[in-house]
């Protein structure tokens, strides 16, 4: 039984009960914190898996919680621990033994648990974009409209050839999009190709394999920290890594977080973005909200209209670590006010 398992059993009521399925219920001490009526149907339930992990789900209010081993001690953890009347001194050397575990054991959960990727081909035909810059590349059609439309779309996007490895292929499917490889250890493990034609859909086609990040190639030794956002181009403005979506994965996490250096993440500005803040929290890593007006919504929004520099200063400067701090700042930053 893991040292977690161990103190929230220690804390469990005596009234519970052990369903067949594992879980073990009880009367929920979460729901009158988070806005509604106190549990008196043992909706709380708690369950262990078979790596020692355990999780916390509330059937009344949906509050969850959950720790597996080499993580630290989330925020929503500590606060089910003192909910359970935990005492403060209890929770700290809980959250001080975890840690001092997790040195121990990180380096071989890594080499354990870290994705590999295969190599994966390229749309047919494609090439880096400078590649087709003369008329003998493009022969017998000469300049293909559809290139000049995807060099228009990167200079709307304040983007540059010697940003990325942009290809482009004339091929039927794929001749208004502008490809973006994603590469491991120098290899192409998948790709994805973005329209550049105003609402045409679909806006993305993608080759993508799971636990993959975007752009960790590039994250040099002598950088100081990591900045983390949702898509590929904002990556690449900042020179950050991409979730290539709005969620982290576990094996992101872990390619993440082998980098050993701080971790910002950048959210957008909608649902998804909000739902992202709370992972990163639970992950123990930064983010980044700053004061940027209303009609900015991305990284790539903030690029546009002041610039890399501009953008990169402020998203480091409104970095920020307590859980806390960060959901008071979510409340102004997303569009729905009534996030909590």
């Amino acid at each position: 039984m893991s040292i977690v398992l161990e103190t929230l059993t220690a804390y469990l009521p005596s009234k519970r009960k052990t369903t067949p399925s594992g879980w073990t219920s009880f009367n929920a001490p979460c729901c009158h914190h988070n806005g509604t009526s106190a549990d008196t149907r043992q909706r709380g339930g708690l369950i262990s898996n078979g790596t020692e992990g355990v999780s916390y789900h509330c059937f009344n209010c949906g509050f969850k919680a959950s720790w597996q081993p080499g993580r630290n001690l989330s925020h929503k953890m500590r606060k089910l621990l003192q909910w359970m009347n935990a005492p403060d001194d209890v929770i700290n050397k809980l959250a001080l033994q975890v840690m001092q575990e997790n040195e121990g054991t990180e380096i071989q959960q890594r080499l354990v648990a870290l994705p590999k990727f295969n190599t994966v081909p390229l749309p047919a035909s494609a090439r880096p974009v400078n590649n087709w810059a003369d008329y003998c590349a493009l022969e017998p059609t000469g300049v293909d409209p559809n290139l000049v439309a995807v060099f228009e779309y990167m200079k709307q996007r304040d983007l540059y050839v010697d940003d990325y490895n942009f290809h482009w292929t004339p091929e039927l499917g794929y001749r208004d999009r502008i490809i973006i490889p994603f590469y491991n250890k120098g290899e192409v493990v998948g790709w994805t190709a973005r329209t550049v034609k105003k609402d045409k859909k679909p806006k993305y086609l993608s080759e993508q394999q799971p636990g993959y990040v975007f752009n960790i190639d590039e994250q040099r030794e002598n950088k100081v920290f990591v900045v983390v956002t949702e898509g590929p181009v904002d990556a690449i403005h900042v020179e950050g890594v991409a979730l290539l979506g709005s969620e982290i994965k576990d094996q992101q996490s872990l390619l993440i977080n082998s980098l050993n250096r701080p971790v910002i993440v950048v959210p957008d500005r909608d649902d998804a973005g909000a739902k992202l803040v709370e992972q990163a929290i639970e992950l123990g890593w930064g983010v980044s909200m700053p004061e940027w007006t209303s009609d900015i919504n991305d990284v790539g929004d903030a690029v546009q209209k002041h610039g890399r520099l501009y953008a990169l200063h402020s998203i480091v400067s409104a970095a920020e670590t307590s859980a806390v701090k960060i959901r008071l700042r979510a409340k102004t930053w997303f569009r729905k006010k009534e996030y909590a």
